[in-house]
């Protein structure tokens, strides 16, 4: 890491109500726990894509230390920082909340240089549909669970909603899959999961194509460029940290962990990780966890943040928080850090693997959406503001 430019800029750790989205989720999608696989007809109303490989076309547009523990009191800020920041880091809430998307979503498929045709789905917001000349427009890479796929993360985050709120591109990716319809899938993140990794599937390429490809049709901002991912998908997020960090500016991911070693990212990358403390799947000690079914012992989640808190140059040891507007979550944040990022672990009690604030909250087994956090309106919040500099 030596010659990058230290964080000149301290951010706040204290927490807000308006900053985490600590009501019920507004942006929440209907529906069940366990969604259907999604077949032609779930599509039907998809437009859809063809590409090969890089020149694809479209044919239809730190380390472990003690820390100390203080209650967060709504109003108060601790350091300074460039703009308005208070609470979660990303402060304040400086983005809109989500809207009833107004797009149709685009299906796409690309062939990568393993021979594998990978599909996705894409989201453009209205206003870039609309002046697709305009200025450079943020780019968030959505990341399912294990045995999920991207439609369905698609209906649990409600990213469409706050893509076009905040006038930004979302990608669902496809990982892997197997079964009937083709839908239960997974990633290659290291040491899970499941087909994805038994095939070594070069996942990472396939993201970096997927960008690659994107930016050839749309005004999409280098520096930002982020991922979001939920269990598996965070796993392969956090991959994407330690080994794409010259094209991903950030993460934000819950109830996942770090599953590669070592991680030696090129640049800093910002990293925002919640995760409840009920998870039953990937538990927040580490281990197996009684629901999961990759049969996976689990790095430590919080480790995950040490990690990358030390690959980005962070302070040895993070400030800890509790919020007072909602005791149920302990922020522990690094910064500053190399080059303006930030890294913060946010555990929320009780909570289960399930995605916060959303209905549908995930695939699989998961256990009830923990109601009091909305995951996608504070990820996005968090990445926002950490474009890289």
């Amino acid at each position: 890491m030596a010659g990058r430019a230290k964080g000149i800029s301290r951010i706040g750790v204290l927490v807000a109500t308006g900053a985490l989205g600590l009501a019920t989720c507004a942006s929440g999608s209907g529906g069940t726990t366990e969604p259907a696989p999604t077949t032609a007809g779930d599509r039907a109303s998809s437009s859809t894509t063809t590409s090969t490989a890089a020149d694809a076309t479209t044919t239809n547009r730190a380390g472990t230390a003690t820390t100390d523990t203080t209650t967060a009191e709504p109003g108060n800020r601790t350091g300074s920082g460039t703009g308005t920041v208070l609470g979660l880091p990303g402060g304040d809430l400086v983005v809109r909340r989500a809207v009833t998307p107004r797009s149709t979503p685009v299906d796409g498929s690309m062939r990568t240089p393993d021979g594998r045709e990978r599909t996705y789905r894409l989201y453009v917001p209205s206003s870039l549909a609309a002046a697709p000349s305009g200025g450079p427009v943020p780019l968030l890479v959505a990341l399912h669970g294990g045995t999920g796929w991207g439609a369905q993360f698609e209906r649990n985050s409600g990213f469409d909603g706050l893509a076009e709120a905040n006038g930004f591109l979302v990608v669902y990716p496809d990982g892997i899959g197997v079964g009937e319809h083709n839908t239960v899938r997974t990633w290659n993140g290291g040491d899970c999961c499941g087909p994805a990794v038994k095939q070594n599937v070069d996942d990472v390429a396939f993201v970096r194509l997927l960008i690659e490809h994107l930016r050839g049709q749309y005004p999409i901002d280098p520096d930002r460029t982020f991922a979001a991912g939920h269990s598996n998908g965070g796993i392969l997020a956090y991959r994407l940290a330690c080994e794409l960090s010259d094209q991903i500016v950030g993460i934000g991911v819950q109830s996942t962990a770090l599953e590669i070693d070592p991680c030696h990212p090129s640049h800093p990358v910002s990293v925002l990780h919640i995760h409840g403390s009920g998870d039953a799947n990937i538990p927040i000690t580490g281990g197996k966890g009684p629901k999961a079914v990759s049969g996976v012992a689990f790095n430590r989640p919080f480790d995950a943040a040490v990690t990358l808190a030390r690959a980005d140059g962070c302070p040895a040891a993070p400030v800890r928080s509790v919020a007072a507007a909602n005791r149920d979550l302990t922020i522990s944040a690094w910064s500053p850090c190399e080059d303006a990022t930030q890294v913060a672990f946010v555990e929320v009690k009780g909570a289960s693997h399930a995605w916060m604030g959303h209905a549908t909250g995930g695939s699989g087994s998961t256990g009830p959406a923990y109601a009091q956090l909305d995951s996608s309106l504070a990820i996005w919040n968090f990445l926002s503001q950490h474009p890289r500099r």
